[in-house]
């Protein structure tokens, strides 16, 4: 059975509360305890304190033998009878819990039964030395039984306090070790189920950001985040899908502007190849087989031309999966520039600066598509001026570990302002119609698809260069 993300939050926040309000009851519990008992010895210790003034007149009596005394001791013994009902009354609890407590009734109506008597015996004057001596000595003996009694009961609870404060002690740390493992645990459940699937749902997103398309890890919560990754992976594919749409779609775009460049491309053999086989055809009855010969292979190395003409154009056009491999830069920038040299103005001149055994690793469709893209863009920056220089070079920089090319024009550069903007989708400074603003865009996605990276460096009347670095 599977649960929600509320539900495992709901859970957890219930244990949560569910742990602490045990713990809370148990030091309430044993917080109370410790001060009823504290308030109880207090009351004791007063009930003591009573009996020793009883006590003390009893002593006075039995010295000067001043019935006054007597008197007094009786009004304390009342005051000791009334706390002691107080305490019971107060405290049933505890009380109930001292063995000696109804002994201690008991003792405290003898010794006030016994001071009557002496008291009235003397009123009287009815009393025996004899008689006196022994009420004397039951006197003192019950008074000093309740002394006791009274002193080692709060000694007792003294020692309870302090049992209870350690106990009170050990269970703070038991409380702090629980809510330790309990908080652990909870740390471990949050990594496990939020923080693990969040992480991978964020790295999933930054590569999509940064144009990879690769799905998320299977997220196996049974929760919110589980359906939240399926619908991202159902995005990413629909993301990948529409991607590479676009770049087909701008490929053919890009066919379309070559079309009149390979066209005229088109147009030179083929005039060759009509002219060669109309002179064979005039002089079909001459004798000279070695000119007809040579008319041939003229016609021959002109259809091998067009063949390559449109192949490369098919390469150009055809969809393929993203491999990369190495590849030998000259000769993919000389194919290149065999789609586009018809759209190139002859005022233009193209110098290619690229050692002939330079090799880079990349997919080349698509590079090449970089350069026709970057080519075109750099034509288009100089058509307004009577002439211009475009540049193609590539090096390899052995420190960075990379393969760098870059496309230079002398056009009229863009300006500073759209410099932020010029690879943002559907951004363009052309005319209506003749633009899509997505040539850049796809450029930067098909770089970072390769890992590497592309910058623009550009001044107002200077020209433009376009620098890519990818991964060796």
């Amino acid at each position: 059975m599977s649960f929600s993300l509320r539900q495992k939050i709901s859970f957890l926040f219930l244990v949560f509360m569910v742990v602490n309000s045990i713990i809370w009851f148990i030091n309430h519990y044993s917080n109370s305890t410790v001060l009823n008992t504290l308030v109880l010895i207090e009351k004791k210790r007063d009930l003591l304190d009573t009996i020793l003034e009883a006590r003390r007149y009893e002593k006075n009596f039995f010295l000067r033998k001043d019935v006054k005394d007597l008197s007094l001791a009786l009004s304390y013994i009342n005051k000791i009878d009334e706390k002691q009902a107080s305490i019971e009354k107060v405290f049933p609890d505890l009380v109930a819990k001292e063995p000696s407590v109804q002994q201690r009734r008991k003792s405290i109506n003898a010794y006030r039964t016994n001071l009557e008597t002496l008291l009235n015996l003397y009123k009287n004057g009815a009393v025996s030395s004899e008689q006196s001596f022994q009420i004397q000595n039951t006197v003192t003996q019950l008074g000093r039984e309740l002394t006791t009694d009274i002193e080692q009961v709060v000694k007792t609870e003294k020692r309870k306090v302090f049992e209870l404060l350690d106990r009170s002690r050990e269970y703070l740390m038991i409380s702090l070790f629980l809510l330790f493992i309990l908080t652990v645990l909870a740390t471990i459940f949050l990594v496990i189920k939020f923080n693990r699937p969040l992480k991978a749902i964020e790295t999933g997103i930054k590569h999509i950001a940064k144009g990879d398309y690769d799905k998320i890890p299977e997220i196996n919560t049974g929760d919110e985040f589980e359906s939240l990754a399926v619908s991202l992976n159902d995005m990413i594919e629909e993301l990948d899908r529409r991607k590479t749409q676009l770049i087909q779609a701008e490929k053919m775009s890009s066919l379309g502007t070559l079309t009149s460049g390979v066209a005229h491309e088109l147009n030179n053999p083929l005039n060759n190849i009509s002219t060669s086989i109309q002179i064979i055809q005039e002089e079909i009855e001459d004798s000279d087989i070695e000119y007809k010969r040579m008319l041939l292979d003229n016609v021959e190395q002109e259809i091998h031309r067009s063949k390559e003409i449109i192949r490369a154009l098919l390469d150009f056009s055809r969809h393929s999966d993203f491999s990369i491999e190495p590849i030998l830069f000259k000769k993919l920038v000389n194919k290149t520039m065999h789609l586009i040299s018809g759209d190139i103005p002859s005022e233009i001149e193209v110098e290619i600066s690229v050692p002939d055994d330079l090799e880079g690793r990349m997919d080349p469709r698509r590079i090449q598509q970089v350069l026709l893209n970057l080519i075109i863009n750099a034509v288009y920056a100089m058509e307004d001026q009577q002439g211009g220089h475009l540049t193609i070079s590539a090096y390899k920089d052995s420190q960075a570990r990379t393969f760098v090319f870059t496309v230079k024009d002398t056009g009229e550069g863009i300006k500073e302002e759209h410099l932020a903007r010029i690879f943002d989708p559907f951004f363009t400074t052309r005319e209506v119609g003749k633009g899509s603003g997505l040539g850049l865009s796809i450029i930067h996605g098909i770089i970072e698809q390769h890992g590497g990276t592309i910058s623009v460096n550009s001044s107002l009347g200077q020209g433009t260069i376009f620098t890519v670095s990818l991964p060796d």
